[in-house]
Protein backbone atom coordinates (compact mmCIF):
# COMPACT_ATOMS: atom_id res chain seq x y z
CA UNK A 1 0.00 0.00 0.00
CA UNK A 2 1.18 3.16 -0.75
CA UNK A 3 2.16 5.60 1.92
CA UNK A 4 0.02 8.15 2.99
CA UNK A 5 1.92 11.97 2.32
CA UNK A 6 -1.24 14.39 3.37
CA UNK A 7 -3.23 14.04 6.15
CA UNK A 8 -6.75 15.70 7.57
CA UNK A 9 -6.84 17.94 10.73
CA UNK A 10 -8.27 15.09 12.65
CA UNK A 11 -5.94 12.46 10.75
CA UNK A 12 -2.95 14.75 11.36
CA UNK A 13 -4.12 14.79 15.29
CA UNK A 14 -4.23 10.69 15.48
CA UNK A 15 -1.01 10.34 13.63
CA UNK A 16 0.83 12.50 16.42
CA UNK A 17 -1.68 11.18 19.38
CA UNK A 18 -3.24 14.43 20.02
CA UNK A 19 -6.84 16.32 20.01
CA UNK A 20 -7.68 18.36 17.30
CA UNK A 21 -7.58 21.46 19.44
CA UNK A 22 -3.86 20.75 20.51
CA UNK A 23 -3.23 20.47 16.82
CA UNK A 24 -5.05 23.50 15.69
CA UNK A 25 -3.08 25.64 19.05
CA UNK A 26 0.15 24.31 17.46
CA UNK A 27 -0.72 25.89 14.28
CA UNK A 28 -0.87 29.32 15.56
CA UNK A 29 2.28 29.22 17.49
CA UNK A 30 4.25 28.06 14.32
CA UNK A 31 4.95 24.40 15.82
CA UNK A 32 3.45 23.24 12.27
CA UNK A 33 1.93 24.15 9.22
CA UNK A 34 -0.66 23.61 6.77
CA UNK A 35 -2.35 24.17 3.07
CA UNK A 36 -5.83 24.82 2.42
CA UNK A 37 -8.20 23.02 -0.36
CA UNK A 38 -10.12 25.66 -2.11
CA UNK A 39 -12.55 24.49 -0.13
CA UNK A 40 -10.75 25.96 3.06
CA UNK A 41 -10.04 22.71 4.79
CA UNK A 42 -6.52 22.36 6.24
CA UNK A 43 -3.95 19.43 4.64
CA UNK A 44 -0.59 18.29 6.88
CA UNK A 45 1.84 17.03 4.69
CA UNK A 46 3.60 14.14 6.43
CA UNK A 47 7.26 16.65 5.47
CA UNK A 48 6.15 18.92 8.10
CA UNK A 49 4.41 16.66 10.37
CA UNK A 50 8.05 14.65 10.56
CA UNK A 51 9.46 17.79 10.64
CA UNK A 52 7.81 19.00 13.90
CA UNK A 53 8.25 15.68 15.65
CA UNK A 54 11.83 15.65 14.60
CA UNK A 55 11.90 19.36 16.53
CA UNK A 56 10.08 18.69 19.06
CA UNK A 57 12.75 16.55 20.71
CA UNK A 58 14.30 20.32 21.55
CA UNK A 59 11.31 21.10 23.27
CA UNK A 60 10.79 20.65 26.82
CA UNK A 61 7.03 20.10 26.92
CA UNK A 62 6.48 19.49 22.93
CA UNK A 63 3.03 20.26 22.05
CA UNK A 64 3.14 23.53 24.54
CA UNK A 65 6.71 25.08 25.13
CA UNK A 66 4.92 28.04 26.25
CA UNK A 67 3.58 25.87 29.76
CA UNK A 68 7.12 26.52 31.54
CA UNK A 69 8.31 30.21 30.92
CA UNK A 70 7.07 33.14 29.52
CA UNK A 71 8.17 32.77 26.07
CA UNK A 72 6.80 34.61 22.58
CA UNK A 73 4.67 31.03 22.55
CA UNK A 74 2.67 32.73 25.57
CA UNK A 75 2.54 35.85 23.82
CA UNK A 76 0.79 34.35 21.09
CA UNK A 77 -1.11 32.17 22.94
CA UNK A 78 -2.73 35.12 25.29
CA UNK A 79 -3.95 36.26 21.69
CA UNK A 80 -5.88 33.49 20.56
CA UNK A 81 -9.15 33.30 21.63
CA UNK A 82 -9.10 29.92 22.43
CA UNK A 83 -6.50 29.45 23.77
CA UNK A 84 -5.86 28.17 27.45
CA UNK A 85 -4.04 30.00 30.17
CA UNK A 86 -0.61 27.95 30.77
CA UNK A 87 -1.13 25.73 33.10
CA UNK A 88 1.76 24.04 34.59
CA UNK A 89 5.52 24.75 35.53
CA UNK A 90 8.75 22.99 34.99
CA UNK A 91 9.48 22.26 38.49
CA UNK A 92 10.83 19.92 40.78
CA UNK A 93 7.76 18.50 41.76
CA UNK A 94 7.15 17.33 37.62
CA UNK A 95 6.94 13.61 37.82
CA UNK A 96 5.70 12.16 34.38
CA UNK A 97 4.31 14.85 31.34
CA UNK A 98 3.59 14.61 27.71
CA UNK A 99 2.02 16.91 25.74
CA UNK A 100 -1.04 17.03 26.86
CA UNK A 101 -0.91 15.22 30.70
CA UNK A 102 1.37 16.53 33.62
CA UNK A 103 1.43 14.50 36.91
CA UNK A 104 3.50 16.59 40.23
CA UNK A 105 4.52 13.97 43.06
CA UNK A 106 3.55 16.94 45.21
CA UNK A 107 1.76 17.97 48.16
CA UNK A 108 -1.48 19.98 46.74
CA UNK A 109 -1.55 22.28 49.62
CA UNK A 110 2.08 23.23 49.12
CA UNK A 111 2.93 22.80 45.34
CA UNK A 112 4.06 25.49 43.38
CA UNK A 113 3.79 24.24 39.98
CA UNK A 114 0.37 25.31 39.24
CA UNK A 115 -0.55 28.85 37.79
CA UNK A 116 -3.21 30.73 39.36
CA UNK A 117 -6.52 31.26 37.20
CA UNK A 118 -5.61 28.75 34.74
CA UNK A 119 -7.95 26.09 35.41
CA UNK A 120 -11.27 24.85 33.60
CA UNK A 121 -12.57 22.34 35.59
CA UNK A 122 -11.40 20.34 38.75
CA UNK A 123 -12.87 16.68 38.96
CA UNK A 124 -11.86 15.35 42.41
CA UNK A 125 -12.88 12.36 44.97
CA UNK A 126 -10.41 13.76 48.38
CA UNK A 127 -9.54 11.38 50.92
CA UNK A 128 -13.34 10.66 53.06
CA UNK A 129 -11.34 10.15 56.34
CA UNK A 130 -12.59 6.79 56.90
CA UNK A 131 -9.57 5.04 57.86
CA UNK A 132 -9.01 3.92 54.38
CA UNK A 133 -4.90 2.43 54.37
CA UNK A 134 -3.36 5.14 51.72
CA UNK A 135 0.36 5.64 52.18
CA UNK A 136 1.12 8.82 52.52
CA UNK A 137 -2.13 10.45 54.20
CA UNK A 138 -3.68 10.00 57.50
CA UNK A 139 -6.74 9.29 56.48
CA UNK A 140 -7.77 8.83 60.83
CA UNK A 141 -7.99 12.47 61.96
CA UNK A 142 -10.25 13.71 64.09
CA UNK A 143 -13.29 15.30 62.17
CA UNK A 144 -12.76 19.09 62.86
CA UNK A 145 -9.16 18.54 61.58
CA UNK A 146 -10.29 17.02 58.56
CA UNK A 147 -12.48 19.99 58.07
CA UNK A 148 -9.72 22.15 58.51
CA UNK A 149 -7.75 20.18 56.22
CA UNK A 150 -10.42 20.28 53.57
CA UNK A 151 -10.53 24.30 53.71
CA UNK A 152 -7.12 24.44 53.22
CA UNK A 153 -7.26 22.50 49.94
CA UNK A 154 -10.27 23.74 48.83
CA UNK A 155 -8.75 27.10 49.30
CA UNK A 156 -5.74 26.00 46.86
CA UNK A 157 -8.06 24.84 44.35
CA UNK A 158 -10.20 28.51 44.21
CA UNK A 159 -6.67 29.93 43.12
CA UNK A 160 -5.95 27.90 40.74
CA UNK A 161 -9.43 27.72 38.86
CA UNK A 162 -10.45 30.33 36.37
CA UNK A 163 -13.24 33.14 37.17
CA UNK A 164 -15.37 30.68 34.91
CA UNK A 165 -14.16 27.57 35.96
CA UNK A 166 -15.82 24.48 37.52
CA UNK A 167 -15.48 22.45 40.06
CA UNK A 168 -16.88 18.41 40.43
CA UNK A 169 -16.37 17.08 43.46
CA UNK A 170 -16.70 13.63 44.53
CA UNK A 171 -18.04 12.74 48.08
CA UNK A 172 -20.06 11.06 50.70
CA UNK A 173 -23.46 12.21 51.23
CA UNK A 174 -22.54 11.90 55.17
CA UNK A 175 -20.75 9.30 57.32
CA UNK A 176 -21.62 6.97 60.33
CA UNK A 177 -18.16 5.66 61.45
CA UNK A 178 -16.99 7.14 64.10
CA UNK A 179 -19.95 9.11 64.64
CA UNK A 180 -22.84 10.72 62.43
CA UNK A 181 -21.82 13.50 60.14
CA UNK A 182 -23.42 16.13 57.39
CA UNK A 183 -20.22 15.21 55.12
CA UNK A 184 -21.80 16.99 52.15
CA UNK A 185 -23.20 19.85 54.06
CA UNK A 186 -20.04 20.78 55.64
CA UNK A 187 -17.93 20.53 52.61
CA UNK A 188 -20.17 22.41 50.35
CA UNK A 189 -21.06 25.03 53.30
CA UNK A 190 -16.68 25.44 53.49
CA UNK A 191 -16.16 25.69 50.09
CA UNK A 192 -19.11 28.58 49.72
CA UNK A 193 -16.99 30.39 52.30
CA UNK A 194 -13.97 30.11 50.59
CA UNK A 195 -15.86 32.48 47.53
CA UNK A 196 -17.03 29.37 45.15
CA UNK A 197 -20.90 29.41 44.28
CA UNK A 198 -23.07 26.28 44.59
CA UNK A 199 -24.67 24.76 41.21
CA UNK A 200 -26.07 21.58 41.79
CA UNK A 201 -25.39 18.01 43.27
CA UNK A 202 -25.48 14.77 41.88
CA UNK A 203 -26.53 11.61 43.10
CA UNK A 204 -24.25 8.74 42.05
CA UNK A 205 -25.62 5.39 43.07
CA UNK A 206 -22.82 2.95 42.74
CA UNK A 207 -25.32 -0.50 43.22
CA UNK A 208 -23.49 -1.44 45.64
CA UNK A 209 -26.08 -2.94 48.40
CA UNK A 210 -23.29 -4.26 50.49
CA UNK A 211 -22.78 -1.16 52.41
CA UNK A 212 -26.08 -1.35 54.41
CA UNK A 213 -25.01 -3.83 57.23
CA UNK A 214 -26.04 -1.17 60.16
CA UNK A 215 -29.42 -1.36 60.75
CA UNK A 216 -29.44 -0.15 64.78
CA UNK A 217 -31.79 -1.09 66.48
CA UNK A 218 -33.38 -4.04 64.25
CA UNK A 219 -37.25 -3.86 63.61
CA UNK A 220 -37.70 -1.23 66.24
CA UNK A 221 -37.63 2.56 66.98
CA UNK A 222 -35.05 2.54 69.21
CA UNK A 223 -32.00 3.56 67.61
CA UNK A 224 -32.59 2.70 63.37
CA UNK A 225 -29.88 4.08 61.01
CA UNK A 226 -30.79 5.17 57.59
CA UNK A 227 -27.73 4.78 55.34
CA UNK A 228 -28.41 5.96 51.37
CA UNK A 229 -25.61 3.74 49.76
CA UNK A 230 -24.67 6.64 47.39
CA UNK A 231 -22.28 9.29 47.00
CA UNK A 232 -22.97 12.89 45.97
CA UNK A 233 -20.33 15.00 43.12
CA UNK A 234 -20.94 18.53 44.25
CA UNK A 235 -21.10 20.96 40.91
CA UNK A 236 -19.48 24.33 42.29
CA UNK A 237 -17.96 27.42 40.13
CA UNK A 238 -15.75 30.33 40.51
CA UNK A 239 -17.60 33.52 39.66
CA UNK A 240 -19.79 33.18 36.78
CA UNK A 241 -20.95 29.79 35.61
CA UNK A 242 -21.86 30.33 32.02
CA UNK A 243 -18.39 29.28 30.45
CA UNK A 244 -17.16 31.81 28.00
CA UNK A 245 -13.51 30.69 27.67
CA UNK A 246 -12.19 28.19 25.68
CA UNK A 247 -12.26 26.79 22.51
CA UNK A 248 -16.05 26.04 22.57
CA UNK A 249 -16.11 23.46 20.88
CA UNK A 250 -18.38 20.00 22.82
CA UNK A 251 -17.96 16.67 21.91
CA UNK A 252 -21.48 15.32 24.38
CA UNK A 253 -24.17 13.58 22.23
CA UNK A 254 -27.33 14.67 22.59
CA UNK A 255 -28.01 11.29 24.41
CA UNK A 256 -25.33 11.77 26.78
CA UNK A 257 -26.36 15.15 27.41
CA UNK A 258 -30.08 14.79 28.06
CA UNK A 259 -28.98 11.39 30.61
CA UNK A 260 -26.37 12.89 32.53
CA UNK A 261 -28.43 15.98 33.24
CA UNK A 262 -30.49 14.06 35.18
CA UNK A 263 -28.76 14.26 38.65
CA UNK A 264 -28.51 10.94 39.39
CA UNK A 265 -25.76 8.38 37.98
CA UNK A 266 -26.30 4.68 38.07
CA UNK A 267 -22.70 2.87 37.03
CA UNK A 268 -21.01 0.85 39.61
CA UNK A 269 -17.61 1.62 41.09
CA UNK A 270 -14.38 0.56 40.61
CA UNK A 271 -11.98 -2.50 41.73
CA UNK A 272 -9.29 -2.01 44.41
CA UNK A 273 -7.75 -5.24 43.48
CA UNK A 274 -8.15 -4.46 39.61
CA UNK A 275 -6.46 -1.00 39.33
CA UNK A 276 -4.11 -1.39 42.72
CA UNK A 277 -5.28 1.47 45.12
CA UNK A 278 -7.45 1.57 48.22
CA UNK A 279 -10.19 3.83 46.97
CA UNK A 280 -10.35 4.19 43.24
CA UNK A 281 -12.92 6.04 41.20
CA UNK A 282 -14.40 4.85 37.55
CA UNK A 283 -13.01 6.46 34.81
CA UNK A 284 -16.98 7.13 33.80
CA UNK A 285 -17.32 9.45 36.25
CA UNK A 286 -14.59 11.83 35.73
CA UNK A 287 -15.51 11.39 32.25
CA UNK A 288 -18.87 12.84 32.57
CA UNK A 289 -18.01 15.24 33.91
CA UNK A 290 -15.62 16.76 31.25
CA UNK A 291 -17.99 16.00 28.73
CA UNK A 292 -20.91 18.16 30.26
CA UNK A 293 -18.83 20.57 32.33
CA UNK A 294 -15.81 21.78 29.97
CA UNK A 295 -14.87 22.22 26.30
CA UNK A 296 -12.33 19.98 24.15
CA UNK A 297 -9.21 20.77 24.94
CA UNK A 298 -9.38 22.48 27.96
CA UNK A 299 -7.47 22.05 31.55
CA UNK A 300 -8.15 20.00 34.07
CA UNK A 301 -7.15 19.39 37.26
CA UNK A 302 -7.26 16.28 39.92
CA UNK A 303 -5.52 17.49 43.21
CA UNK A 304 -6.38 14.15 44.57
CA UNK A 305 -4.89 12.05 41.29
CA UNK A 306 -4.76 8.57 43.23
CA UNK A 307 -5.01 5.43 40.67
CA UNK A 308 -5.35 8.52 37.48
CA UNK A 309 -8.79 8.19 36.56
CA UNK A 310 -9.05 11.94 35.77
CA UNK A 311 -6.03 12.08 33.61
CA UNK A 312 -7.12 8.73 31.63
CA UNK A 313 -10.51 10.53 31.61
CA UNK A 314 -8.91 13.61 29.86
CA UNK A 315 -6.91 11.76 27.38
CA UNK A 316 -9.97 9.61 26.03
CA UNK A 317 -11.47 13.45 25.88
CA UNK A 318 -8.81 15.69 24.04
CA UNK A 319 -8.15 17.99 27.43
CA UNK A 320 -5.14 18.97 28.88
CA UNK A 321 -5.01 17.36 32.31
CA UNK A 322 -2.83 17.96 35.27
CA UNK A 323 -2.66 16.03 38.05
CA UNK A 324 -0.93 16.41 41.99
CA UNK A 325 -0.39 13.64 44.87
CA UNK A 326 1.88 13.02 47.21
CA UNK A 327 2.30 9.87 46.93
CA UNK A 328 5.05 8.55 44.54
CA UNK A 329 4.01 4.86 44.76
CA UNK A 330 0.66 6.16 43.11
CA UNK A 331 2.54 8.83 40.51
CA UNK A 332 4.04 5.71 39.61
CA UNK A 333 0.18 3.73 39.47
CA UNK A 334 -1.04 6.64 37.23
CA UNK A 335 1.89 6.63 35.21
CA UNK A 336 1.52 3.29 34.16
CA UNK A 337 -2.33 3.27 33.56
CA UNK A 338 -1.67 5.87 30.79
CA UNK A 339 0.57 3.75 29.25
CA UNK A 340 -1.50 0.76 29.29
CA UNK A 341 -4.86 1.54 29.30
CA UNK A 342 -4.43 5.47 27.72
CA UNK A 343 -1.62 3.65 25.37
CA UNK A 344 0.43 7.06 25.02
CA UNK A 345 2.48 6.40 22.91
CA UNK A 346 6.11 6.97 24.21
CA UNK A 347 8.04 7.27 20.96
CA UNK A 348 6.14 10.52 20.11
CA UNK A 349 6.33 11.99 23.16
CA UNK A 350 8.91 13.25 26.04
CA UNK A 351 7.12 11.16 28.57
CA UNK A 352 10.23 10.32 30.81
CA UNK A 353 10.80 12.57 33.68
CA UNK A 354 14.09 12.38 35.54
CA UNK A 355 14.40 8.76 35.38
CA UNK A 356 11.22 8.26 37.01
Amino acid sequence: MEEKTVYTTKEAAKYLGISTATIYRMEKQGLISSTKTPGGQRRFSRENIEKYLKESQNFEAPQNPSRFKKTDFMIREAEATYVAKPIALQTDELFFHTDSIWIYNADILKTNSINENSIDLIVTSPPYNLDIKYNSHDDTMSYDDYLSFTREWLTQCYKFIKDDGRFCLNIPLDKNKGGQQSVCADITTIAKQIGFKYHSTIIWNEQNISRRTAWGSWLSATAPYVIAPVEVIVVLYKKEWKKTSGSRKSDITKKEFMEWTNGVWNFSGESKKRVGHPAPFPVELPRRCIKLFSFVGDSVLDPFLGSGSTLLACLQTGREGVGVDIDKKYCELTKSRLLTEGQINQLKFDVAVGGK
